[in-house]
């Protein structure tokens, strides 16, 4: 028996690989000469850039940069060194949850720290990057990140302007000659799910400004900030859209590494799954086995499950899911390739108690245990064939 794993992470439990080795032990409980592969899973959110280098059989590794607020953070990312290839998640140099709830103010939170990472990598030798841009707390229309790759963002008395929002308001000045010379050499992929524009009653301010510590009169503000931003760098960068889907992800992240790095926006599942090369995997398998801490009406609108079953369909093989949680909604997921999913909670028990690392995997062997084992009932001999 042929078994592919490809599991998302159960947020605050259990990593990918760590939910897909449990899946695999549970397997071998009853399939002891089972030939299962655990592939590491993710779609562009938490967990990316561990699943990603593991995957594209990299390193981690760590640099300080200057988080949101201004304070030093410690961030992680992945290097592929037989590809030159960078995986960084920005949310580790500028996420919001590195910013403490009454701290957040996105007049003065900087990108600055995803451009200092950008600019670590390039000088270890990579030119391709994989950019996962969820979960920021900046609003800055990314000139954070500009400025710490060498690009002169100055106002009319030719100061650099400052870090945050704040910085889009004095901004008459954009320039790229002290720029690191290297960038004209690396291309950027950008993981993006998010297709909401950079300015308007879609846009970054208006939809995402209030989780970032937007008041009403701030989200205009930094509106009109980020429109002559784009407007100021529409008269020499071609890629400057900001109705562009996208452009508005992180806070206008998005919008900068269009404009000023020629990036592409990319679906994260699809991006992940051409990386990791599950295809390759998944063609030769007699059973797919996938899931995510909670299979819900969400799962289906392009999550990593979905898109693994999509994979496994190509090929007509038959795909199990094994979730923290299931809701009603989830029956959804039979509709789009996922054959049968299983909850993995054993009984009525505390959240702290479902979520612990712990728990999580005896719960994930036990029932992936229980499920082969219906399996093995019905085929012929106790063997698959």
């Amino acid at each position: 028996m042929r078994v592919v794993i490809a599991i998302d992470s159960f947020k605050g439990s259990m990593t990918s690989m760590e939910a897909g080795d449990s899946a695999a032990k549970g397997i071998k409980r009853v399939f002891p000469d089972a030939d299962v592969s655990v592939r590491p899973l993710a779609d562009g959110g938490e967990g990316t850039v561990e699943a990603l280098t593991l995957g594209c059989g990299g390193e981690l590794c760590d640099v300080t940069v200057t988080g949101p607020t201004g304070v030093p953070v410690r961030c992680q990312y992945g290097i592929v060194r037989s590809t030159k290839t960078a995986i960084i998640e920005m949310s580790g140099a500028a996420g919001i949850t590195l910013v403490a709830e009454k701290d957040r103010n996105p007049l003065y939170t900087t990108s600055y720290g995803v451009g200092e990472v950008i600019a670590d990598a390039i000088g270890k030798g990579c030119r391709h990057f994989l950019l996962g841009i969820g979960g920021s707390a900046t609003n800055d229309g990314g000139i954070g990140m500009l400025q710490a790759l060498g690009f002169s963002l100055l106002n009319e008395n030719g100061i650099p302007v400052r870090f945050g929002a704040l910085g889009l308001e004095e901004l008459t000045i954009i320039g790229e000659e002290h720029m690191i010379p290297a960038l004209k050499e690396c291309d950027f992929r950008v993981i993006c799910d998010v297709t909401n524009p950079l300015c308007g009653k879609q846009g970054c301010s208006a939809i995402y400004g209030p989780q970032k510590g937007a008041d009403p009169s701030m989200i205009i503000q930094m509106d009109k900030w980020l429109a002559d931003y784009a407007g100021l760098a529409g008269k020499k960068y071609p890629n400057a859209r900001a109705d562009q889907a996208g452009a508005g992800a992180a806070g206008g992240l998005g919008f900068a590494l269009v404009t000023f790095l020629n990036a592409s926006l990319e679906s994260g599942i699809k991006l992940v799954l051409e990386e990791t090369r599950l295809r390759n995997y998944v063609k030769d398998a007699d059973i797919v086995i996938t899931g995510e801490g909670r299979l819900d009406g969400q799962t289906v609108m392009g999550k990593a499950p979905i898109g693994v079953a999509e994979i496994a369909k190509e090929y007509g093989k038959p795909v199990l899911a094994f979730s923290g949680c299931v809701t009603r909604e989830a029956v959804l997921c039979n509709e789009k390739g996922i054959d049968a999913f299983f909850p993995i909670l054993r009984g009525v028990t505390s959240l702290e108690d479902a979520m612990d690392a712990e728990n999580a995997r005896a719960n994930m062997e036990d029932t992936v245990e229980q499920a082969f084992r219906v399996i093995k009932t019905f085929l012929k001999g106790g063997k698959y064939e």
